[in-house]
């Protein structure tokens, strides 16, 4: 039983004084508390001190990057196996949903505010739920005709069920938040209008627009940016075809799995460093290897051949040399090949959507929106996080990036009430 499978993993909880899993944690949930409560049978309580910190417990605690974070800091660790800290937190995740353990308010200090939260992702959710529980009237302006932002069309669903997403999602709609689905910014409404309308907004649009590769050819018929293929669904025919992935993240590893339950005829990764090098979880590597998906280290794609549609990709072999105490990664002279393949995707990376990056607002010189430490943009009202602001792109870190920006807003909503008021 899945139950006695829990307890077992909570037993191995050193209780450390210290919490280095908290403090590996980007949501900064209290492990140890919740944790010592599944020692004792505590199990509603477990989920109540979970609830303090985090509104999506069920999907972190299955696909956050652990080992990079929580597990990694687990004192366990270090000589054996850590606690497995993912499998608690989804375990409790996953009774407060079934047993209908619903969010509770907190206080009323928001009460009379209206806040907009654009983009239904991981930061947005967080953010309108936290802002709920203090009080607040929260509005979500989502573009799609779902919630969930990239935990619904971003990541296949063979690492999430979609059906406890939504009741997650649920969990978090039932603190009286309002959703306005198939609203775009930039197309449906403008930031002037949420300006005028409400109190404050956050912008928790993301950032799934795929970064180009610089090379030739790239205008070929037959090369699509991973992340549109993954929000849109919109795949070409595989069978019997080899397909190019160009990149090493998560996105890469999604994007290839995915096609490789298409039938292809090969699906071939490439990537221009060290397998140890890659930024993708160790665990969805060694899954698409099981699943018969190719790599090719320290592989460089150089230019994309064919007349009108893809042929051939050509690549060179890299290499390290060190130049006054540092490495440096570059291009082997004469080791260029030419690889067969009917597509290419690239998995390189993301950026914002033509119209995020025009609204009249201050961004940074990678083109993110820049945002000050208490996440407010360059107009006094604007508050922005996730993937469109920041640079840490996890589930987690989105998330926390929208509980900071609710109790931000709300400091803000309160300051101003109060010059009012003077």
């Amino acid at each position: 039983m899945r139950e006695k499978r829990i307890e077992k993993f909570a037993n191995r909880c050193f209780g450390c004084s210290r919490k280095p899993c908290h403090f590996g944690c980007p949501l900064k949930n209290e492990i140890r508390d919740f944790i010592q409560l599944v020692k004792e049978k505590k199990i509603e309580d477990a989920c109540a001190i979970l609830d303090n910190t985090t509104v999506l417990p069920s999907i972190c605690g299955r696909i956050c990057p652990h080992e990079k974070q929580c597990q990694g800091s687990c004192i366990r660790g270090k000589r054996t196996r850590p606690v497995q800290i993912g499998r608690i937190e989804a375990y409790l995740g996953d009774y407060a949903i079934e047993h209908e353990i619903p969010l509770k308010k907190e206080s009323s200090k928001g009460k009379g505010f209206h806040v907009a939260v654009v983009g239904g992702g991981p930061a947005g959710l967080t953010c309108a739920a936290f802002l709920a529980k203090q009080g607040v009237e929260v509005t979500i302006y989502e573009k799609h005709a779902y919630l969930g932002g990239l935990l619904q069309h971003g990541i296949p669903s063979f690492r999430l069920n979609k059906t406890l997403l939504k009741k997650e999602i649920r969990r978090i709609l039932s603190l009286g938040i309002h959703v306005k689905l198939n609203q775009e910014l930039g197309v449906h409404f403008d930031l002037n209008f949420l300006e005028k309308k409400y109190d404050a907004v956050f912008l928790a649009v993301g950032a799934n627009h795929s970064k180009t590769l610089g090379i030739e050819g790239e205008e070929l018929e037959g090369v699509y940016g991973g992340n549109e293929l993954l929000e849109n669904m919109d795949h070409p025919n595989y069978q019997g075809k080899i397909v190019a992935i160009i990149g090493g993240g998560d996105v890469a590893m999604d994007v290839a799995r995915t096609i490789q339950r298409k039938k292809p005829k090969k699906v071939v990764v490439f990537y221009r460093r060290s397998e140890g090098e890659m930024p993708a979880e160790k665990v969805e590597i060694k899954h698409a290897k099981k699943e018969g998906i190719h790599f090719l280290f320290q592989a460089k794609p150089v230019r994309i051949l064919g007349k009108e549609k893809v042929e051939k990709i050509e690549y060179v072999k890299t290499k390290y040399t060190e130049k006054k105490e540092m490495k440096k990664l570059t291009s082997i002279k004469g080791s260029e090949k030419k690889y067969k393949v009917d597509y290419v995707i690239r998995c390189l990376g993301s950026c914002l959507e033509d119209q995020i990056q025009n609204l009249n607002l201050t961004y940074t010189e990678s083109g993110r929106i820049k945002i000050k430490e208490n996440r407010q943009t360059s107009k006094r009202k604007i508050f922005a996080g996730g993937d469109c602001a920041d640079t840490m792109h996890t589930v987690a870190w989105a998330s926390q990036a929208g509980k900071e920006a609710a109790f931000e807003i709300l400091d803000y909503l309160q300051k101003q009430k109060s010059k009012k008021r003077g």
